[in-house]
């Protein structure tokens, strides 16, 4: 089986695009892999000799140290809150005249509660040659003590600012009562 010129021509030349296609295909596919390599190398040697992955562990550890620190700042913070709900920082004043003769209010009450409504309350009356002052121990808002009008006063103005209703209040309430 013998084929003639023309055909064995015809067949070259197909031979020939065939090598030239390849040959095209083939430094495309090196090209590829270069770039593929030199990703790669990137990845594997990294920066500053450190690797990808090296670099992947780092962050890691860093940010398990970072949500340790996370874990303390909750903690302490837990312990603040504890710590802020037994300070005595709900405070109302209430003036008021004690006695007749006397004007101006200088007597006061003032109730120091904590959150829970535990703390004191401070009276002092003031009349024109003596001044005397009491502390009277608070427990959930009431005391074993008797409480004057205006010591019930500042003790319910201190807890309404406790209970969140202290915007509205007049912490520093007057009360024009004359006493004995």
């Amino acid at each position: 089986m013998l084929l003639d010129s023309q055909t064995l021509q015809v067949v070259a030349l197909a031979a020939a695009g065939v090598a030239v296609l390849s040959l095209g295909l083939c430094l495309s596919l090196i090209l590829r892999i270069s770039r593929i390599r030199t990703a790669y190398d990137s990845l594997v040697d990294g920066e500053h000799g450190a690797s990808f992955v090296d670099s992947v562990r780092k962050q890691s550890a860093g940010i398990d140290g970072l949500r340790g620190d996370v874990r303390v700042l909750r903690d302490d913070l837990a312990a603040a809150r504890a710590d802020l709900s037994d300070a005595l920082r709900h405070v109302a004043v209430v003036r008021y005249d004690a006695f007749g003769d006397m004007g101006g209010r200088m007597s006061f009450s003032a109730a120091l509660l904590d959150d829970a409504g535990d703390g004191l309350v401070l009276t002092s009356i003031n009349g024109r040659s003596e001044t005397r002052t009491y502390a009277k121990g608070v427990k959930a808002g009431s005391s074993d003590h008797s409480l004057s009008p205006e010591e019930e006063q500042a003790i319910s103005f201190a807890t309404r600012a406790a209970a969140g209703g202290g915007a509205d209040a007049d912490l520093t309430g007057a009360s024009r009562r004359n006493r004995r």
